[in-house]
């Protein structure tokens, strides 16, 4: 089961993983991902092949040690408010507490955000009794900052629902802007000080272009889609996310973690299967994306693996593209 990992690789290869989220926990780096089921169920836009219903943490000592999975950490029959859809989480530490963000469909199935604990990165967590107080949508990524105050940056198109709270409750149906308009951005909130609840109502980050003009929804190359990870180089925020049909990551830097984010450039281009999700992390002086694609099942959409590589800056703070498949796959 514990292989070594090796760059644009499956890291594990035993289970279907997917969206990482990787930290540096007590000097190793735990990856956070969901885990995709086999099944034979329906496939579109309303993300209905992503059935995922549980929780492992992956570990890794170092890059020249084995990959560990320490099993399943959180089901969905353990979560009093969730029906189905366990789909990408974040972790965060804070409190001496280790923290599980993750999304589920309520009992109505509406997407909404739940947390759960542990004393241990490794898990396992127990989920609090209810979602988190006016939270909404898919993929939740926390970033802890240097002040220690937590932001949490959330939400997703399509499936993700993203589109149906532009007013702030929930409106089925609903569309999103008209392509030249502004495109829906990622939504922010600090978090309460016990991690726990929200201090404020999420309020939608701006994405803007060198010259500070938004982003329009008809912007496919960069445009916001889903999958928002933020974290700090040099000063400065990267605010990460995937465009979604482009299939791209691309990432937006600012000053300040609520934005606006000003759109820099691609990190990795497309990759095998439809959806893209990632995360970046530091370790031992060096940075790596964590991300996945549909390589392990020949493009099986709901079948993915979690790969990792290095990441580059160029001096000017930029990143530097990286291509998924350098051999040529």
């Amino acid at each position: 089961m514990n292989q070594l990992p090796k760059p644009n690789e499956p890291l594990v290869t035993h289970i279907y993983t997917a969206d990482p989220s990787a930290h540096v926990f007590e000097g190793k780096i735990y990856i956070y991902p969901s885990h995709d089921l086999d099944h034979n169920g329906p496939d579109n836009d309303n993300g209905d092949q992503y059935a995922m219903e549980d929780y492992h943490v992956l570990s890794i000592e170092n890059f020249e040690s084995p990959v560990i999975d320490h099993g399943q950490v959180l089901h969905l029959s353990e979560i009093p408010w969730a029906s189905q859809q366990l789909w990408a989480p974040d972790a965060a530490y804070k409190n001496n507490t280790y923290y599980l963000f993750f999304p589920a469909r309520d009992r109505e199935g509406v997407f909404r955000l739940g947390v759960a604990t542990a004393s241990s990165p490794a898990g396992p967590f127990t989920p609090q009794p209810d979602y988190i107080p006016g939270s909404f949508s898919i993929d939740p990524a926390v970033f802890v900052d240097e002040d220690d105050r937590a932001y949490i940056y959330f939400g997703g198109l399509w499936g993700g629902q993203l589109e149906q709270w532009q007013t702030g409750t929930f409106r089925p149906g609903a569309e999103g802007p008209a392509l030249d308009q502004p495109a829906l951005g990622p939504r922010v909130a600090l978090l309460s000080e016990d991690m726990l609840s929200l201090q404020e109502v999420p309020q939608e980050i701006s994405i803007v272009d060198e010259e500070g003009n938004p982003i329009l929804a008809g912007d496919e190359d960069r445009r916001y889609f889903e999958g928002p990870w933020v974290h700090k180089y040099n000063g400065y925020y990267y605010l990460s996310y995937s465009t979604g049909t482009k299939h791209t990551l691309v990432y937006a830097v600012s000053k300040h973690p609520a934005g606006p984010f000003t759109f820099k450039g691609e990190i990795l281009s497309p990759v095998i299967g439809w959806t893209t999700h990632h995360s970046i992390v530091q370790f031992e002086e060096k940075w790596y994306l964590f991300y996945h694609d549909s390589s392990l099942s020949e493009g099986v959409n709901h079948k993915r693996c979690v790969k990792y590589t290095e990441l580059h800056y160029n001096p000017d703070g930029t990143i530097q593209k990286i291509h998924p498949y350098p051999s040529g796959e």
